[in-house]
């Protein structure tokens, strides 16, 4: 999905200075960039610098003036008349002698409360990001530079922190682009337990239900503390630690299940006891480091058609966490050891995520010096990425399966297997997701995820908003519910009941049929 290369912009206090203060953090009020001003043909090395000023009601003229030097004049008056105000400016500064322009935008500081003032920082750091690496340099046809100063304006008088930041995401979805777009320092600790694929927890996957709103337990991972105390899936989760669940997202309520190894949770559920009749358990439970596995892997024996025994290795990639080509080479390697000779790689319902990590993976599969995709820049680039002397760790026939939830960095492999010859793909058509995320947390702990970057298949297939057509279609029988490969406890069997997955089988029947009659 993303070319998520998680940047952290460190924070440091500001020092001050007299008659103002200036910003120095090592990332933020520093920004290093690449920038085409005007109609030069070098790319000039730029700094943002953003720049607070004090200004008194009964200032002289000439300190006034050393103040707000290079600041819109009209802004600072509106701001500071009659009370002691706050004014600040971002200013970027080419380091190229022959362009010797320099930037500057004025933007009034608000006076009221602490949190405000930082989501204000926040959006200078928003800003900026979006003004250096945003795939399209028009920011859509309008004035960014005036964006700013605009947003600003429209956040000085408000007092509460999640107003400002309705003020951030405004300025952010005038791009047009949905992808783009800042997230909660909650919603990205979330992102990044799935994408580092560990958490400190008790083990419990859990949802809303859509008609009653009570919280349904998924399942649970495999030797977790859950699973361990004999938690099921189904069971609802009433209460933690003592407190009501009512009307408590998911969300919320897995962020109390989560804390510190070594402390302990309490759970009240209702289920169903062995004989069959509701029960309410109260349990306790501690809370452990928790590994979750993006990978889930079954292997499929059945009789040929020619009448041979054939076993077939069913691999499930969820995501593309740091940890899934590792996890990958590592099932493949064992599924070889065992005399597997075809394979299915499932991505159905597969959001994407780190896109070095989803071509980490076709290079398990792939030899040579093939493309593995193409990417084209804000300038209209295209730069190929290319395979630097691959070896797969299997030359045995694959299936990739895909559907309408495949997406990004599962379309990006889906299309490297397929048009290096490599795989046949069964489904239906992805998502089309055809842009790279990257991804940078922000001082405050929120993170902006800027689309940097298009991308065509190797075959200079565009893939934004038309998806993937697969070679061969199956049936809508997709498994969506909580039921999927990953816990269920005769994982082969299940699969022998999905449409999909007995399609594939049948293509790999045919590849390995025509490979016996060649030879």
């Amino acid at each position: 999905m993303n070319m998520e290369v998680l940047r952290s912009n460190l924070d440091s206090s500001p020092s001050v200075l007299s008659p103002f203060c200036e910003f120095h953090r090592k990332h933020a009020s520093k920004v290093i960039c690449s920038w085409k001003p005007g109609n030069c043909s070098r790319t000039h090395k730029c700094r943002i610098k953003i720049v607070r000023c004090l200004e008194q009601k009964n200032s002289s003229a000439k300190s006034k003036n050393s103040c707000v030097l290079g600041l819109n004049e009209d802004l600072v008056r509106r701001v500071g008349r009659g009370v002691l105000g706050f004014a600040a400016a971002i200013s970027l500064c080419c380091d190229s002698p022959s362009f010797a322009e320099s930037l500057t935008v004025a933007f009034p500081v608000s006076h009221t409360r602490e949190q405000v003032n930082t989501v204000q920082r926040t959006l200078v750091e928003a800003w900026g990001l979006i003004r250096e690496t945003f795939i399209d340099p028009t920011f859509n046809h309008q004035d960014w530079d005036l964006q700013l100063q605009q947003t600003m304006v429209e956040m000085y008088p408000l007092r509460s922190e999640e107003a400002a930041y309705g003020k951030v995401k405004g300025m952010l979805s005038t791009l047009g682009d949905p992808f783009t777009r800042i997230v909660s320092p909650k919603e990205y600790r979330s992102f990044r337990i799935g994408s580092d694929g560990n958490l400190q927890g008790v083990g419990l996957f859990i949802s809303s239900e859509p008609t009653t709103g009570h919280l349904v337990v998924l399942s649970c991972i495999e030797n977790s503390p859950a699973a361990r105390a004999g938690i099921h899936e189904g069971d609802e989760l009433v209460e933690i630690n003592g407190e009501r669940l009512d009307g408590v997202a998911s969300e919320a309520a897995a962020q109390k299940l989560r804390g510190r190894v070594g402390t302990t949770v309490t759970v009240k559920l209702n289920s169903i006891n062995d004989m069959g009749s509701a029960c309410v358990k109260e349990i306790k439970l501690p809370r452990e480091d928790i590994k979750l596995s993006p990978i889930s892997s079954a292997i499929l024996s059945h009789i040929t058609p020619d009448g041979h025994l054939s076993k077939t290795g069913y691999v499930k990639l969820s995501t593309f966490s740091q940890t899934a080509a590792a996890e990958m080479e590592d099932t493949v390697h064992e599924m070889e050891n065992q005399g597997v000779q075809s394979y299915i790689l499932d991505l159905r319902n597969n959001p994407g995520g780190l896109v070095k990590v989803g071509l980490d993976v076709a290079q398990i599969w792939l030899d040579g010096t093939g493309i593995l995709v193409n990417t084209i820049d804000r300038d209209g680039n295209m730069i190929p990425i290319s395979m630097i002397n691959g070896h797969a760790l299997t030359r045995d026939p694959l299936v990739v399966l895909v559907n309408e939830e495949s997406a990004s960095a599962s379309e990006i492999l889906a299309g490297a297997l397929h048009d290096n010859g490599r795989a046949i793909l069964v489904g239906h058509r992805t998502f089309g997701k055809g842009k790279i995320q990257s991804v940078t947390q922000l001082h405050d702990g929120s993170a902006l995820f800027i689309t940097v970057a298009k991308y065509l298949s190797p075959a200079f297939h565009d893939i934004d908003q038309v998806g993937i057509a697969p070679d061969v279609q199956c049936s809508t029988d997709i498994l969506n519910s909580p039921k999927d490969y990953f816990n269920h406890k005769n994982s082969a069997k299940f699969l022998e009941s999905d449409s999909c997955v007995l399609l594939a089988q049948h293509q790999l029947d045919d590849i390995q049929l025509s490979k016996g009659s060649a030879s």
